[in-house]
Order: C-alpha cells, then structure tokens, then sequence
C-alpha cells in the first residue's frame, strides 16, 4: 500500500484505504477501480491523496487502520455535530462524546501492535473534524503509552477531541485564510484557546481537566506559548500530550500551501520541538508508538539494495524486515528475499525513496497497480 497523490492517480489503480472527505459519506471503498470518473470526482472534491494497493503486494502485510473505518468516520461526524452545536450555542452532545472515546480506547487497548497501525493517521483534507479525531486517537496513544488508565484516558480523550471547539467563535474567513494572517488576525485565533476553555467549564458531564486541555493545549515547554505563557510542568501533562498530537497531526495533513510532511520529515521537525515547544516525555510515547518506515515503504539499504518494508519490530522501529527487490547495479530481482535487519549489524536503512525517486529509478510498477 502506498500514498499517491490524486494528480498522479491513473484508471484502474486500486484503492487500498477507503476515501471520505471529513464525513460519514466514502468516496471510494477499499478494493474499488479507478476510473477516469472517478480520478475526476476526486480531484473536484479536492482530495489531495490516495492509497493505493500495490500489485506485487500480499493482502497479508497491509497494516490495519488506527481504529475501524466505521468508527473513525462516526467519530468524524460527532466532531462535526458538536462543533456545529458550539457555533450554534447549542447543549453539547458529551455523553455520547465519552462513549466514543471508550469505543476508541477499547479498540487501541485490543491491538498487538499499535506502531504498524499508525501509519493510518493522515488527513487528506485540512477540516477541522478530522484533525480533531486524528488529535483524540494520538493522545490516547501515547496516553496507552504512559501506563493511564481508563478513566485518565477517558478524560484526555474527550479534551483532546474537542480541544480546538474554541475556533467556533473565530471567524470562518480567518480560519480559511490562504494568505498570511495580520498581527490582529494571529491574535484573534489565540483566543480560540480561551473561548474553549469557557465554553467546557460549565458543563457538568465534563471533567475540568478535559476542558483545560483546550485553554493549554498551546502553552509551550519553555514558556514561550499562550494564552498564559505557563512554562514545563506548570502545564498541565494532557495539555502537554495533546499539544504533541496536535503538531504531529497537523504535519501530516496537506495544507492548501504545502503537502503533507512524510513520517520521516514530522518525526525529525518533532526532533527539533522537543525540550523547546513540547515536552519530552509525550513525544518520546509518540515516538515509540511510530512505524518510521511503514509497511509497503520502498527504502534503500546501505548495500545500494532496494526494497520493502514487510514488517515492522516495535522494539528496533528503525529496522523493519524488509524484501529485497532491486539489487545494487539496479536490476530488478526474479527471487526476492527477506532481511530481518533487527537481527543484522552491518545492514541498515540509508534513505526512504520518494515519488520522484520511484520515476527516476524505473519503479513505478511496484507502487500501482496497472
């Protein structure tokens, strides 16, 4: 399975993940052909990617999703209705917002092997819903991570779902601005951290600390954030989770002025943000939670080798089994082979190929479906 972006899509790719577009209604279900139509509605609807399912590609080592389609896009759906009763200073749903998040940490404390799931978190479209959710599902993550249990995951799960409910007080024109935002602008949408706050307070189905998941959750480690400048231990720890899950998030998600960050380029921005902007101790969770190379990734080995990643070890992230297919003078191989670089000190992994290295080496065959 690979991600492609929709202006590469040709007719009778395969989809491997199902598409929607930030509501319960799927573009294109998993298994289905693209057609030229199709490719064309996709592109209207402004879907910037799409996975696709590789031909040489046992169905076996395709990852599962994060959390089940169904519920992903239910969850999806009562972020939008609650977000549309906040705007409309309507009584919030928060029963059945706490129901969801059970259901949703039910489903991460079922899974074996959460890091392969991962790779699933990525926003084809920038609405707000579906960074909410991607937001809720990473905070429970690392929240797994860090030894919480049910009812301080509940509590993180609910804040982290609804922590941006504040921007339902901003302005749509400012929100959507493609351009940059002016001194006045920047300073109006800081206050969706405050109007979150005083919006979640109140309500009596809601833990407090919930709600201060939305008045902290841009607070920065070194007291440089807002809306209070509080510095390091002094935010609160969901706060300090949800901020981690946010800036991951929002890397990737193609943004109207750039695409989507690849794993690789959000871990090493998140890198650079630790002990700075965020707090070490989520980011570490996060980290470890990560398949750095996702199963299906084409990568070279320091041998000049090409191949794919088959597995992932949970233990050695950073050395998945892979399936040699390219040899070193670049021909394609009749017999392929497994490494287990887990078990192998002299072989590792030099660099992930990109789509332009995929053209440039003649390997598009092995990342579509023709």
């Amino acid at each position: 399975m690979r991600r492609i972006e929709t202006k590469q899509l040709k007719p009778n790719m395969v989809v491997a993940r199902s598409v929607s577009h930030g509501n319960t209604n799927v573009l294109a279900q998993a298994g289905m052909v693209l057609t030229v139509e199709a490719i064309k509605r996709l592109t209207e609807l402004g879907i910037a990617a799409v996975y696709i399912r590789e031909q040489y590609v046992p169905e076996t080592i395709e990852p599962e999703h994060v959390i089940p389609d169904i519920l992903r896009l239910e969850t999806v759906a009562l972020a939008r209705a609650n977000l549309s009763e906040a705007e409309n200073y309507l009584k919030l749903d928060l029963n059945r917002v706490a129901d969801t998040v059970n259901s949703i940490i039910d489903e991460l404390l079922a899974s074996d092997d959460i890091v392969v799931q991962l790779t699933g978190i990525r926003a084809f479209d920038d609405c707000l819903f579906t960074h909410s959710v991607n937001v809720c599902v990473l905070s429970i993550v690392i929240g797994i991570s860090l030894n919480y249990n049910k009812s301080r995951l509940i509590e993180l799960g609910v804040g982290a779902l609804l922590h941006d409910i504040g921007k339902t007080r901003i302005s749509p024109a400012i929100l959507n601005k493609p351009d940059d935002l002016t001194r006045r602008e920047c300073e109006q949408v800081k206050r969706h951290t405050t109007y979150g706050f005083e919006m979640l307070r109140n309500c009596a189905e809601l833990s407090l600390l919930s709600a201060h998941i939305a008045f902290q959750h841009h607070e920065r480690w070194d007291g440089q954030g807002y809306p209070r400048g509080l510095r390091g231990e002094l935010i609160h720890e969901y706060a300090r989770i949800v901020a981690v899950a946010d800036v991951y998030a929002a890397l990737l998600a193609d943004r109207p002025y750039r695409p989507a960050y690849t794993v690789n380029q959000a871990l090493n921005i998140l890198e650079r943000m630790t002990g700075v902007y965020l707090d070490p101790r989520p980011v570490s969770a996060l980290v470890s939670n990560i398949a750095v190379y996702p199963v299906g990734s084409l990568v070279e080995i320091n041998t000049g080798c090409i191949g794919m990643v088959m597995e992932v070890n949970k233990a050695a992230p950073t050395r998945p089994v892979i399936r040699i297919m390219v040899n070193n003078s670049g021909r394609q191989l009749k017999r392929t082979r497994l490494i287990d670089l887990s078990k192998s000190t002299t072989v590792m992994i030099v660099r992930a190929l990109n789509d332009e290295d995929v053209d440039k080496l003649n390997l598009r065959q092995y990342v579509s479906v023709t």
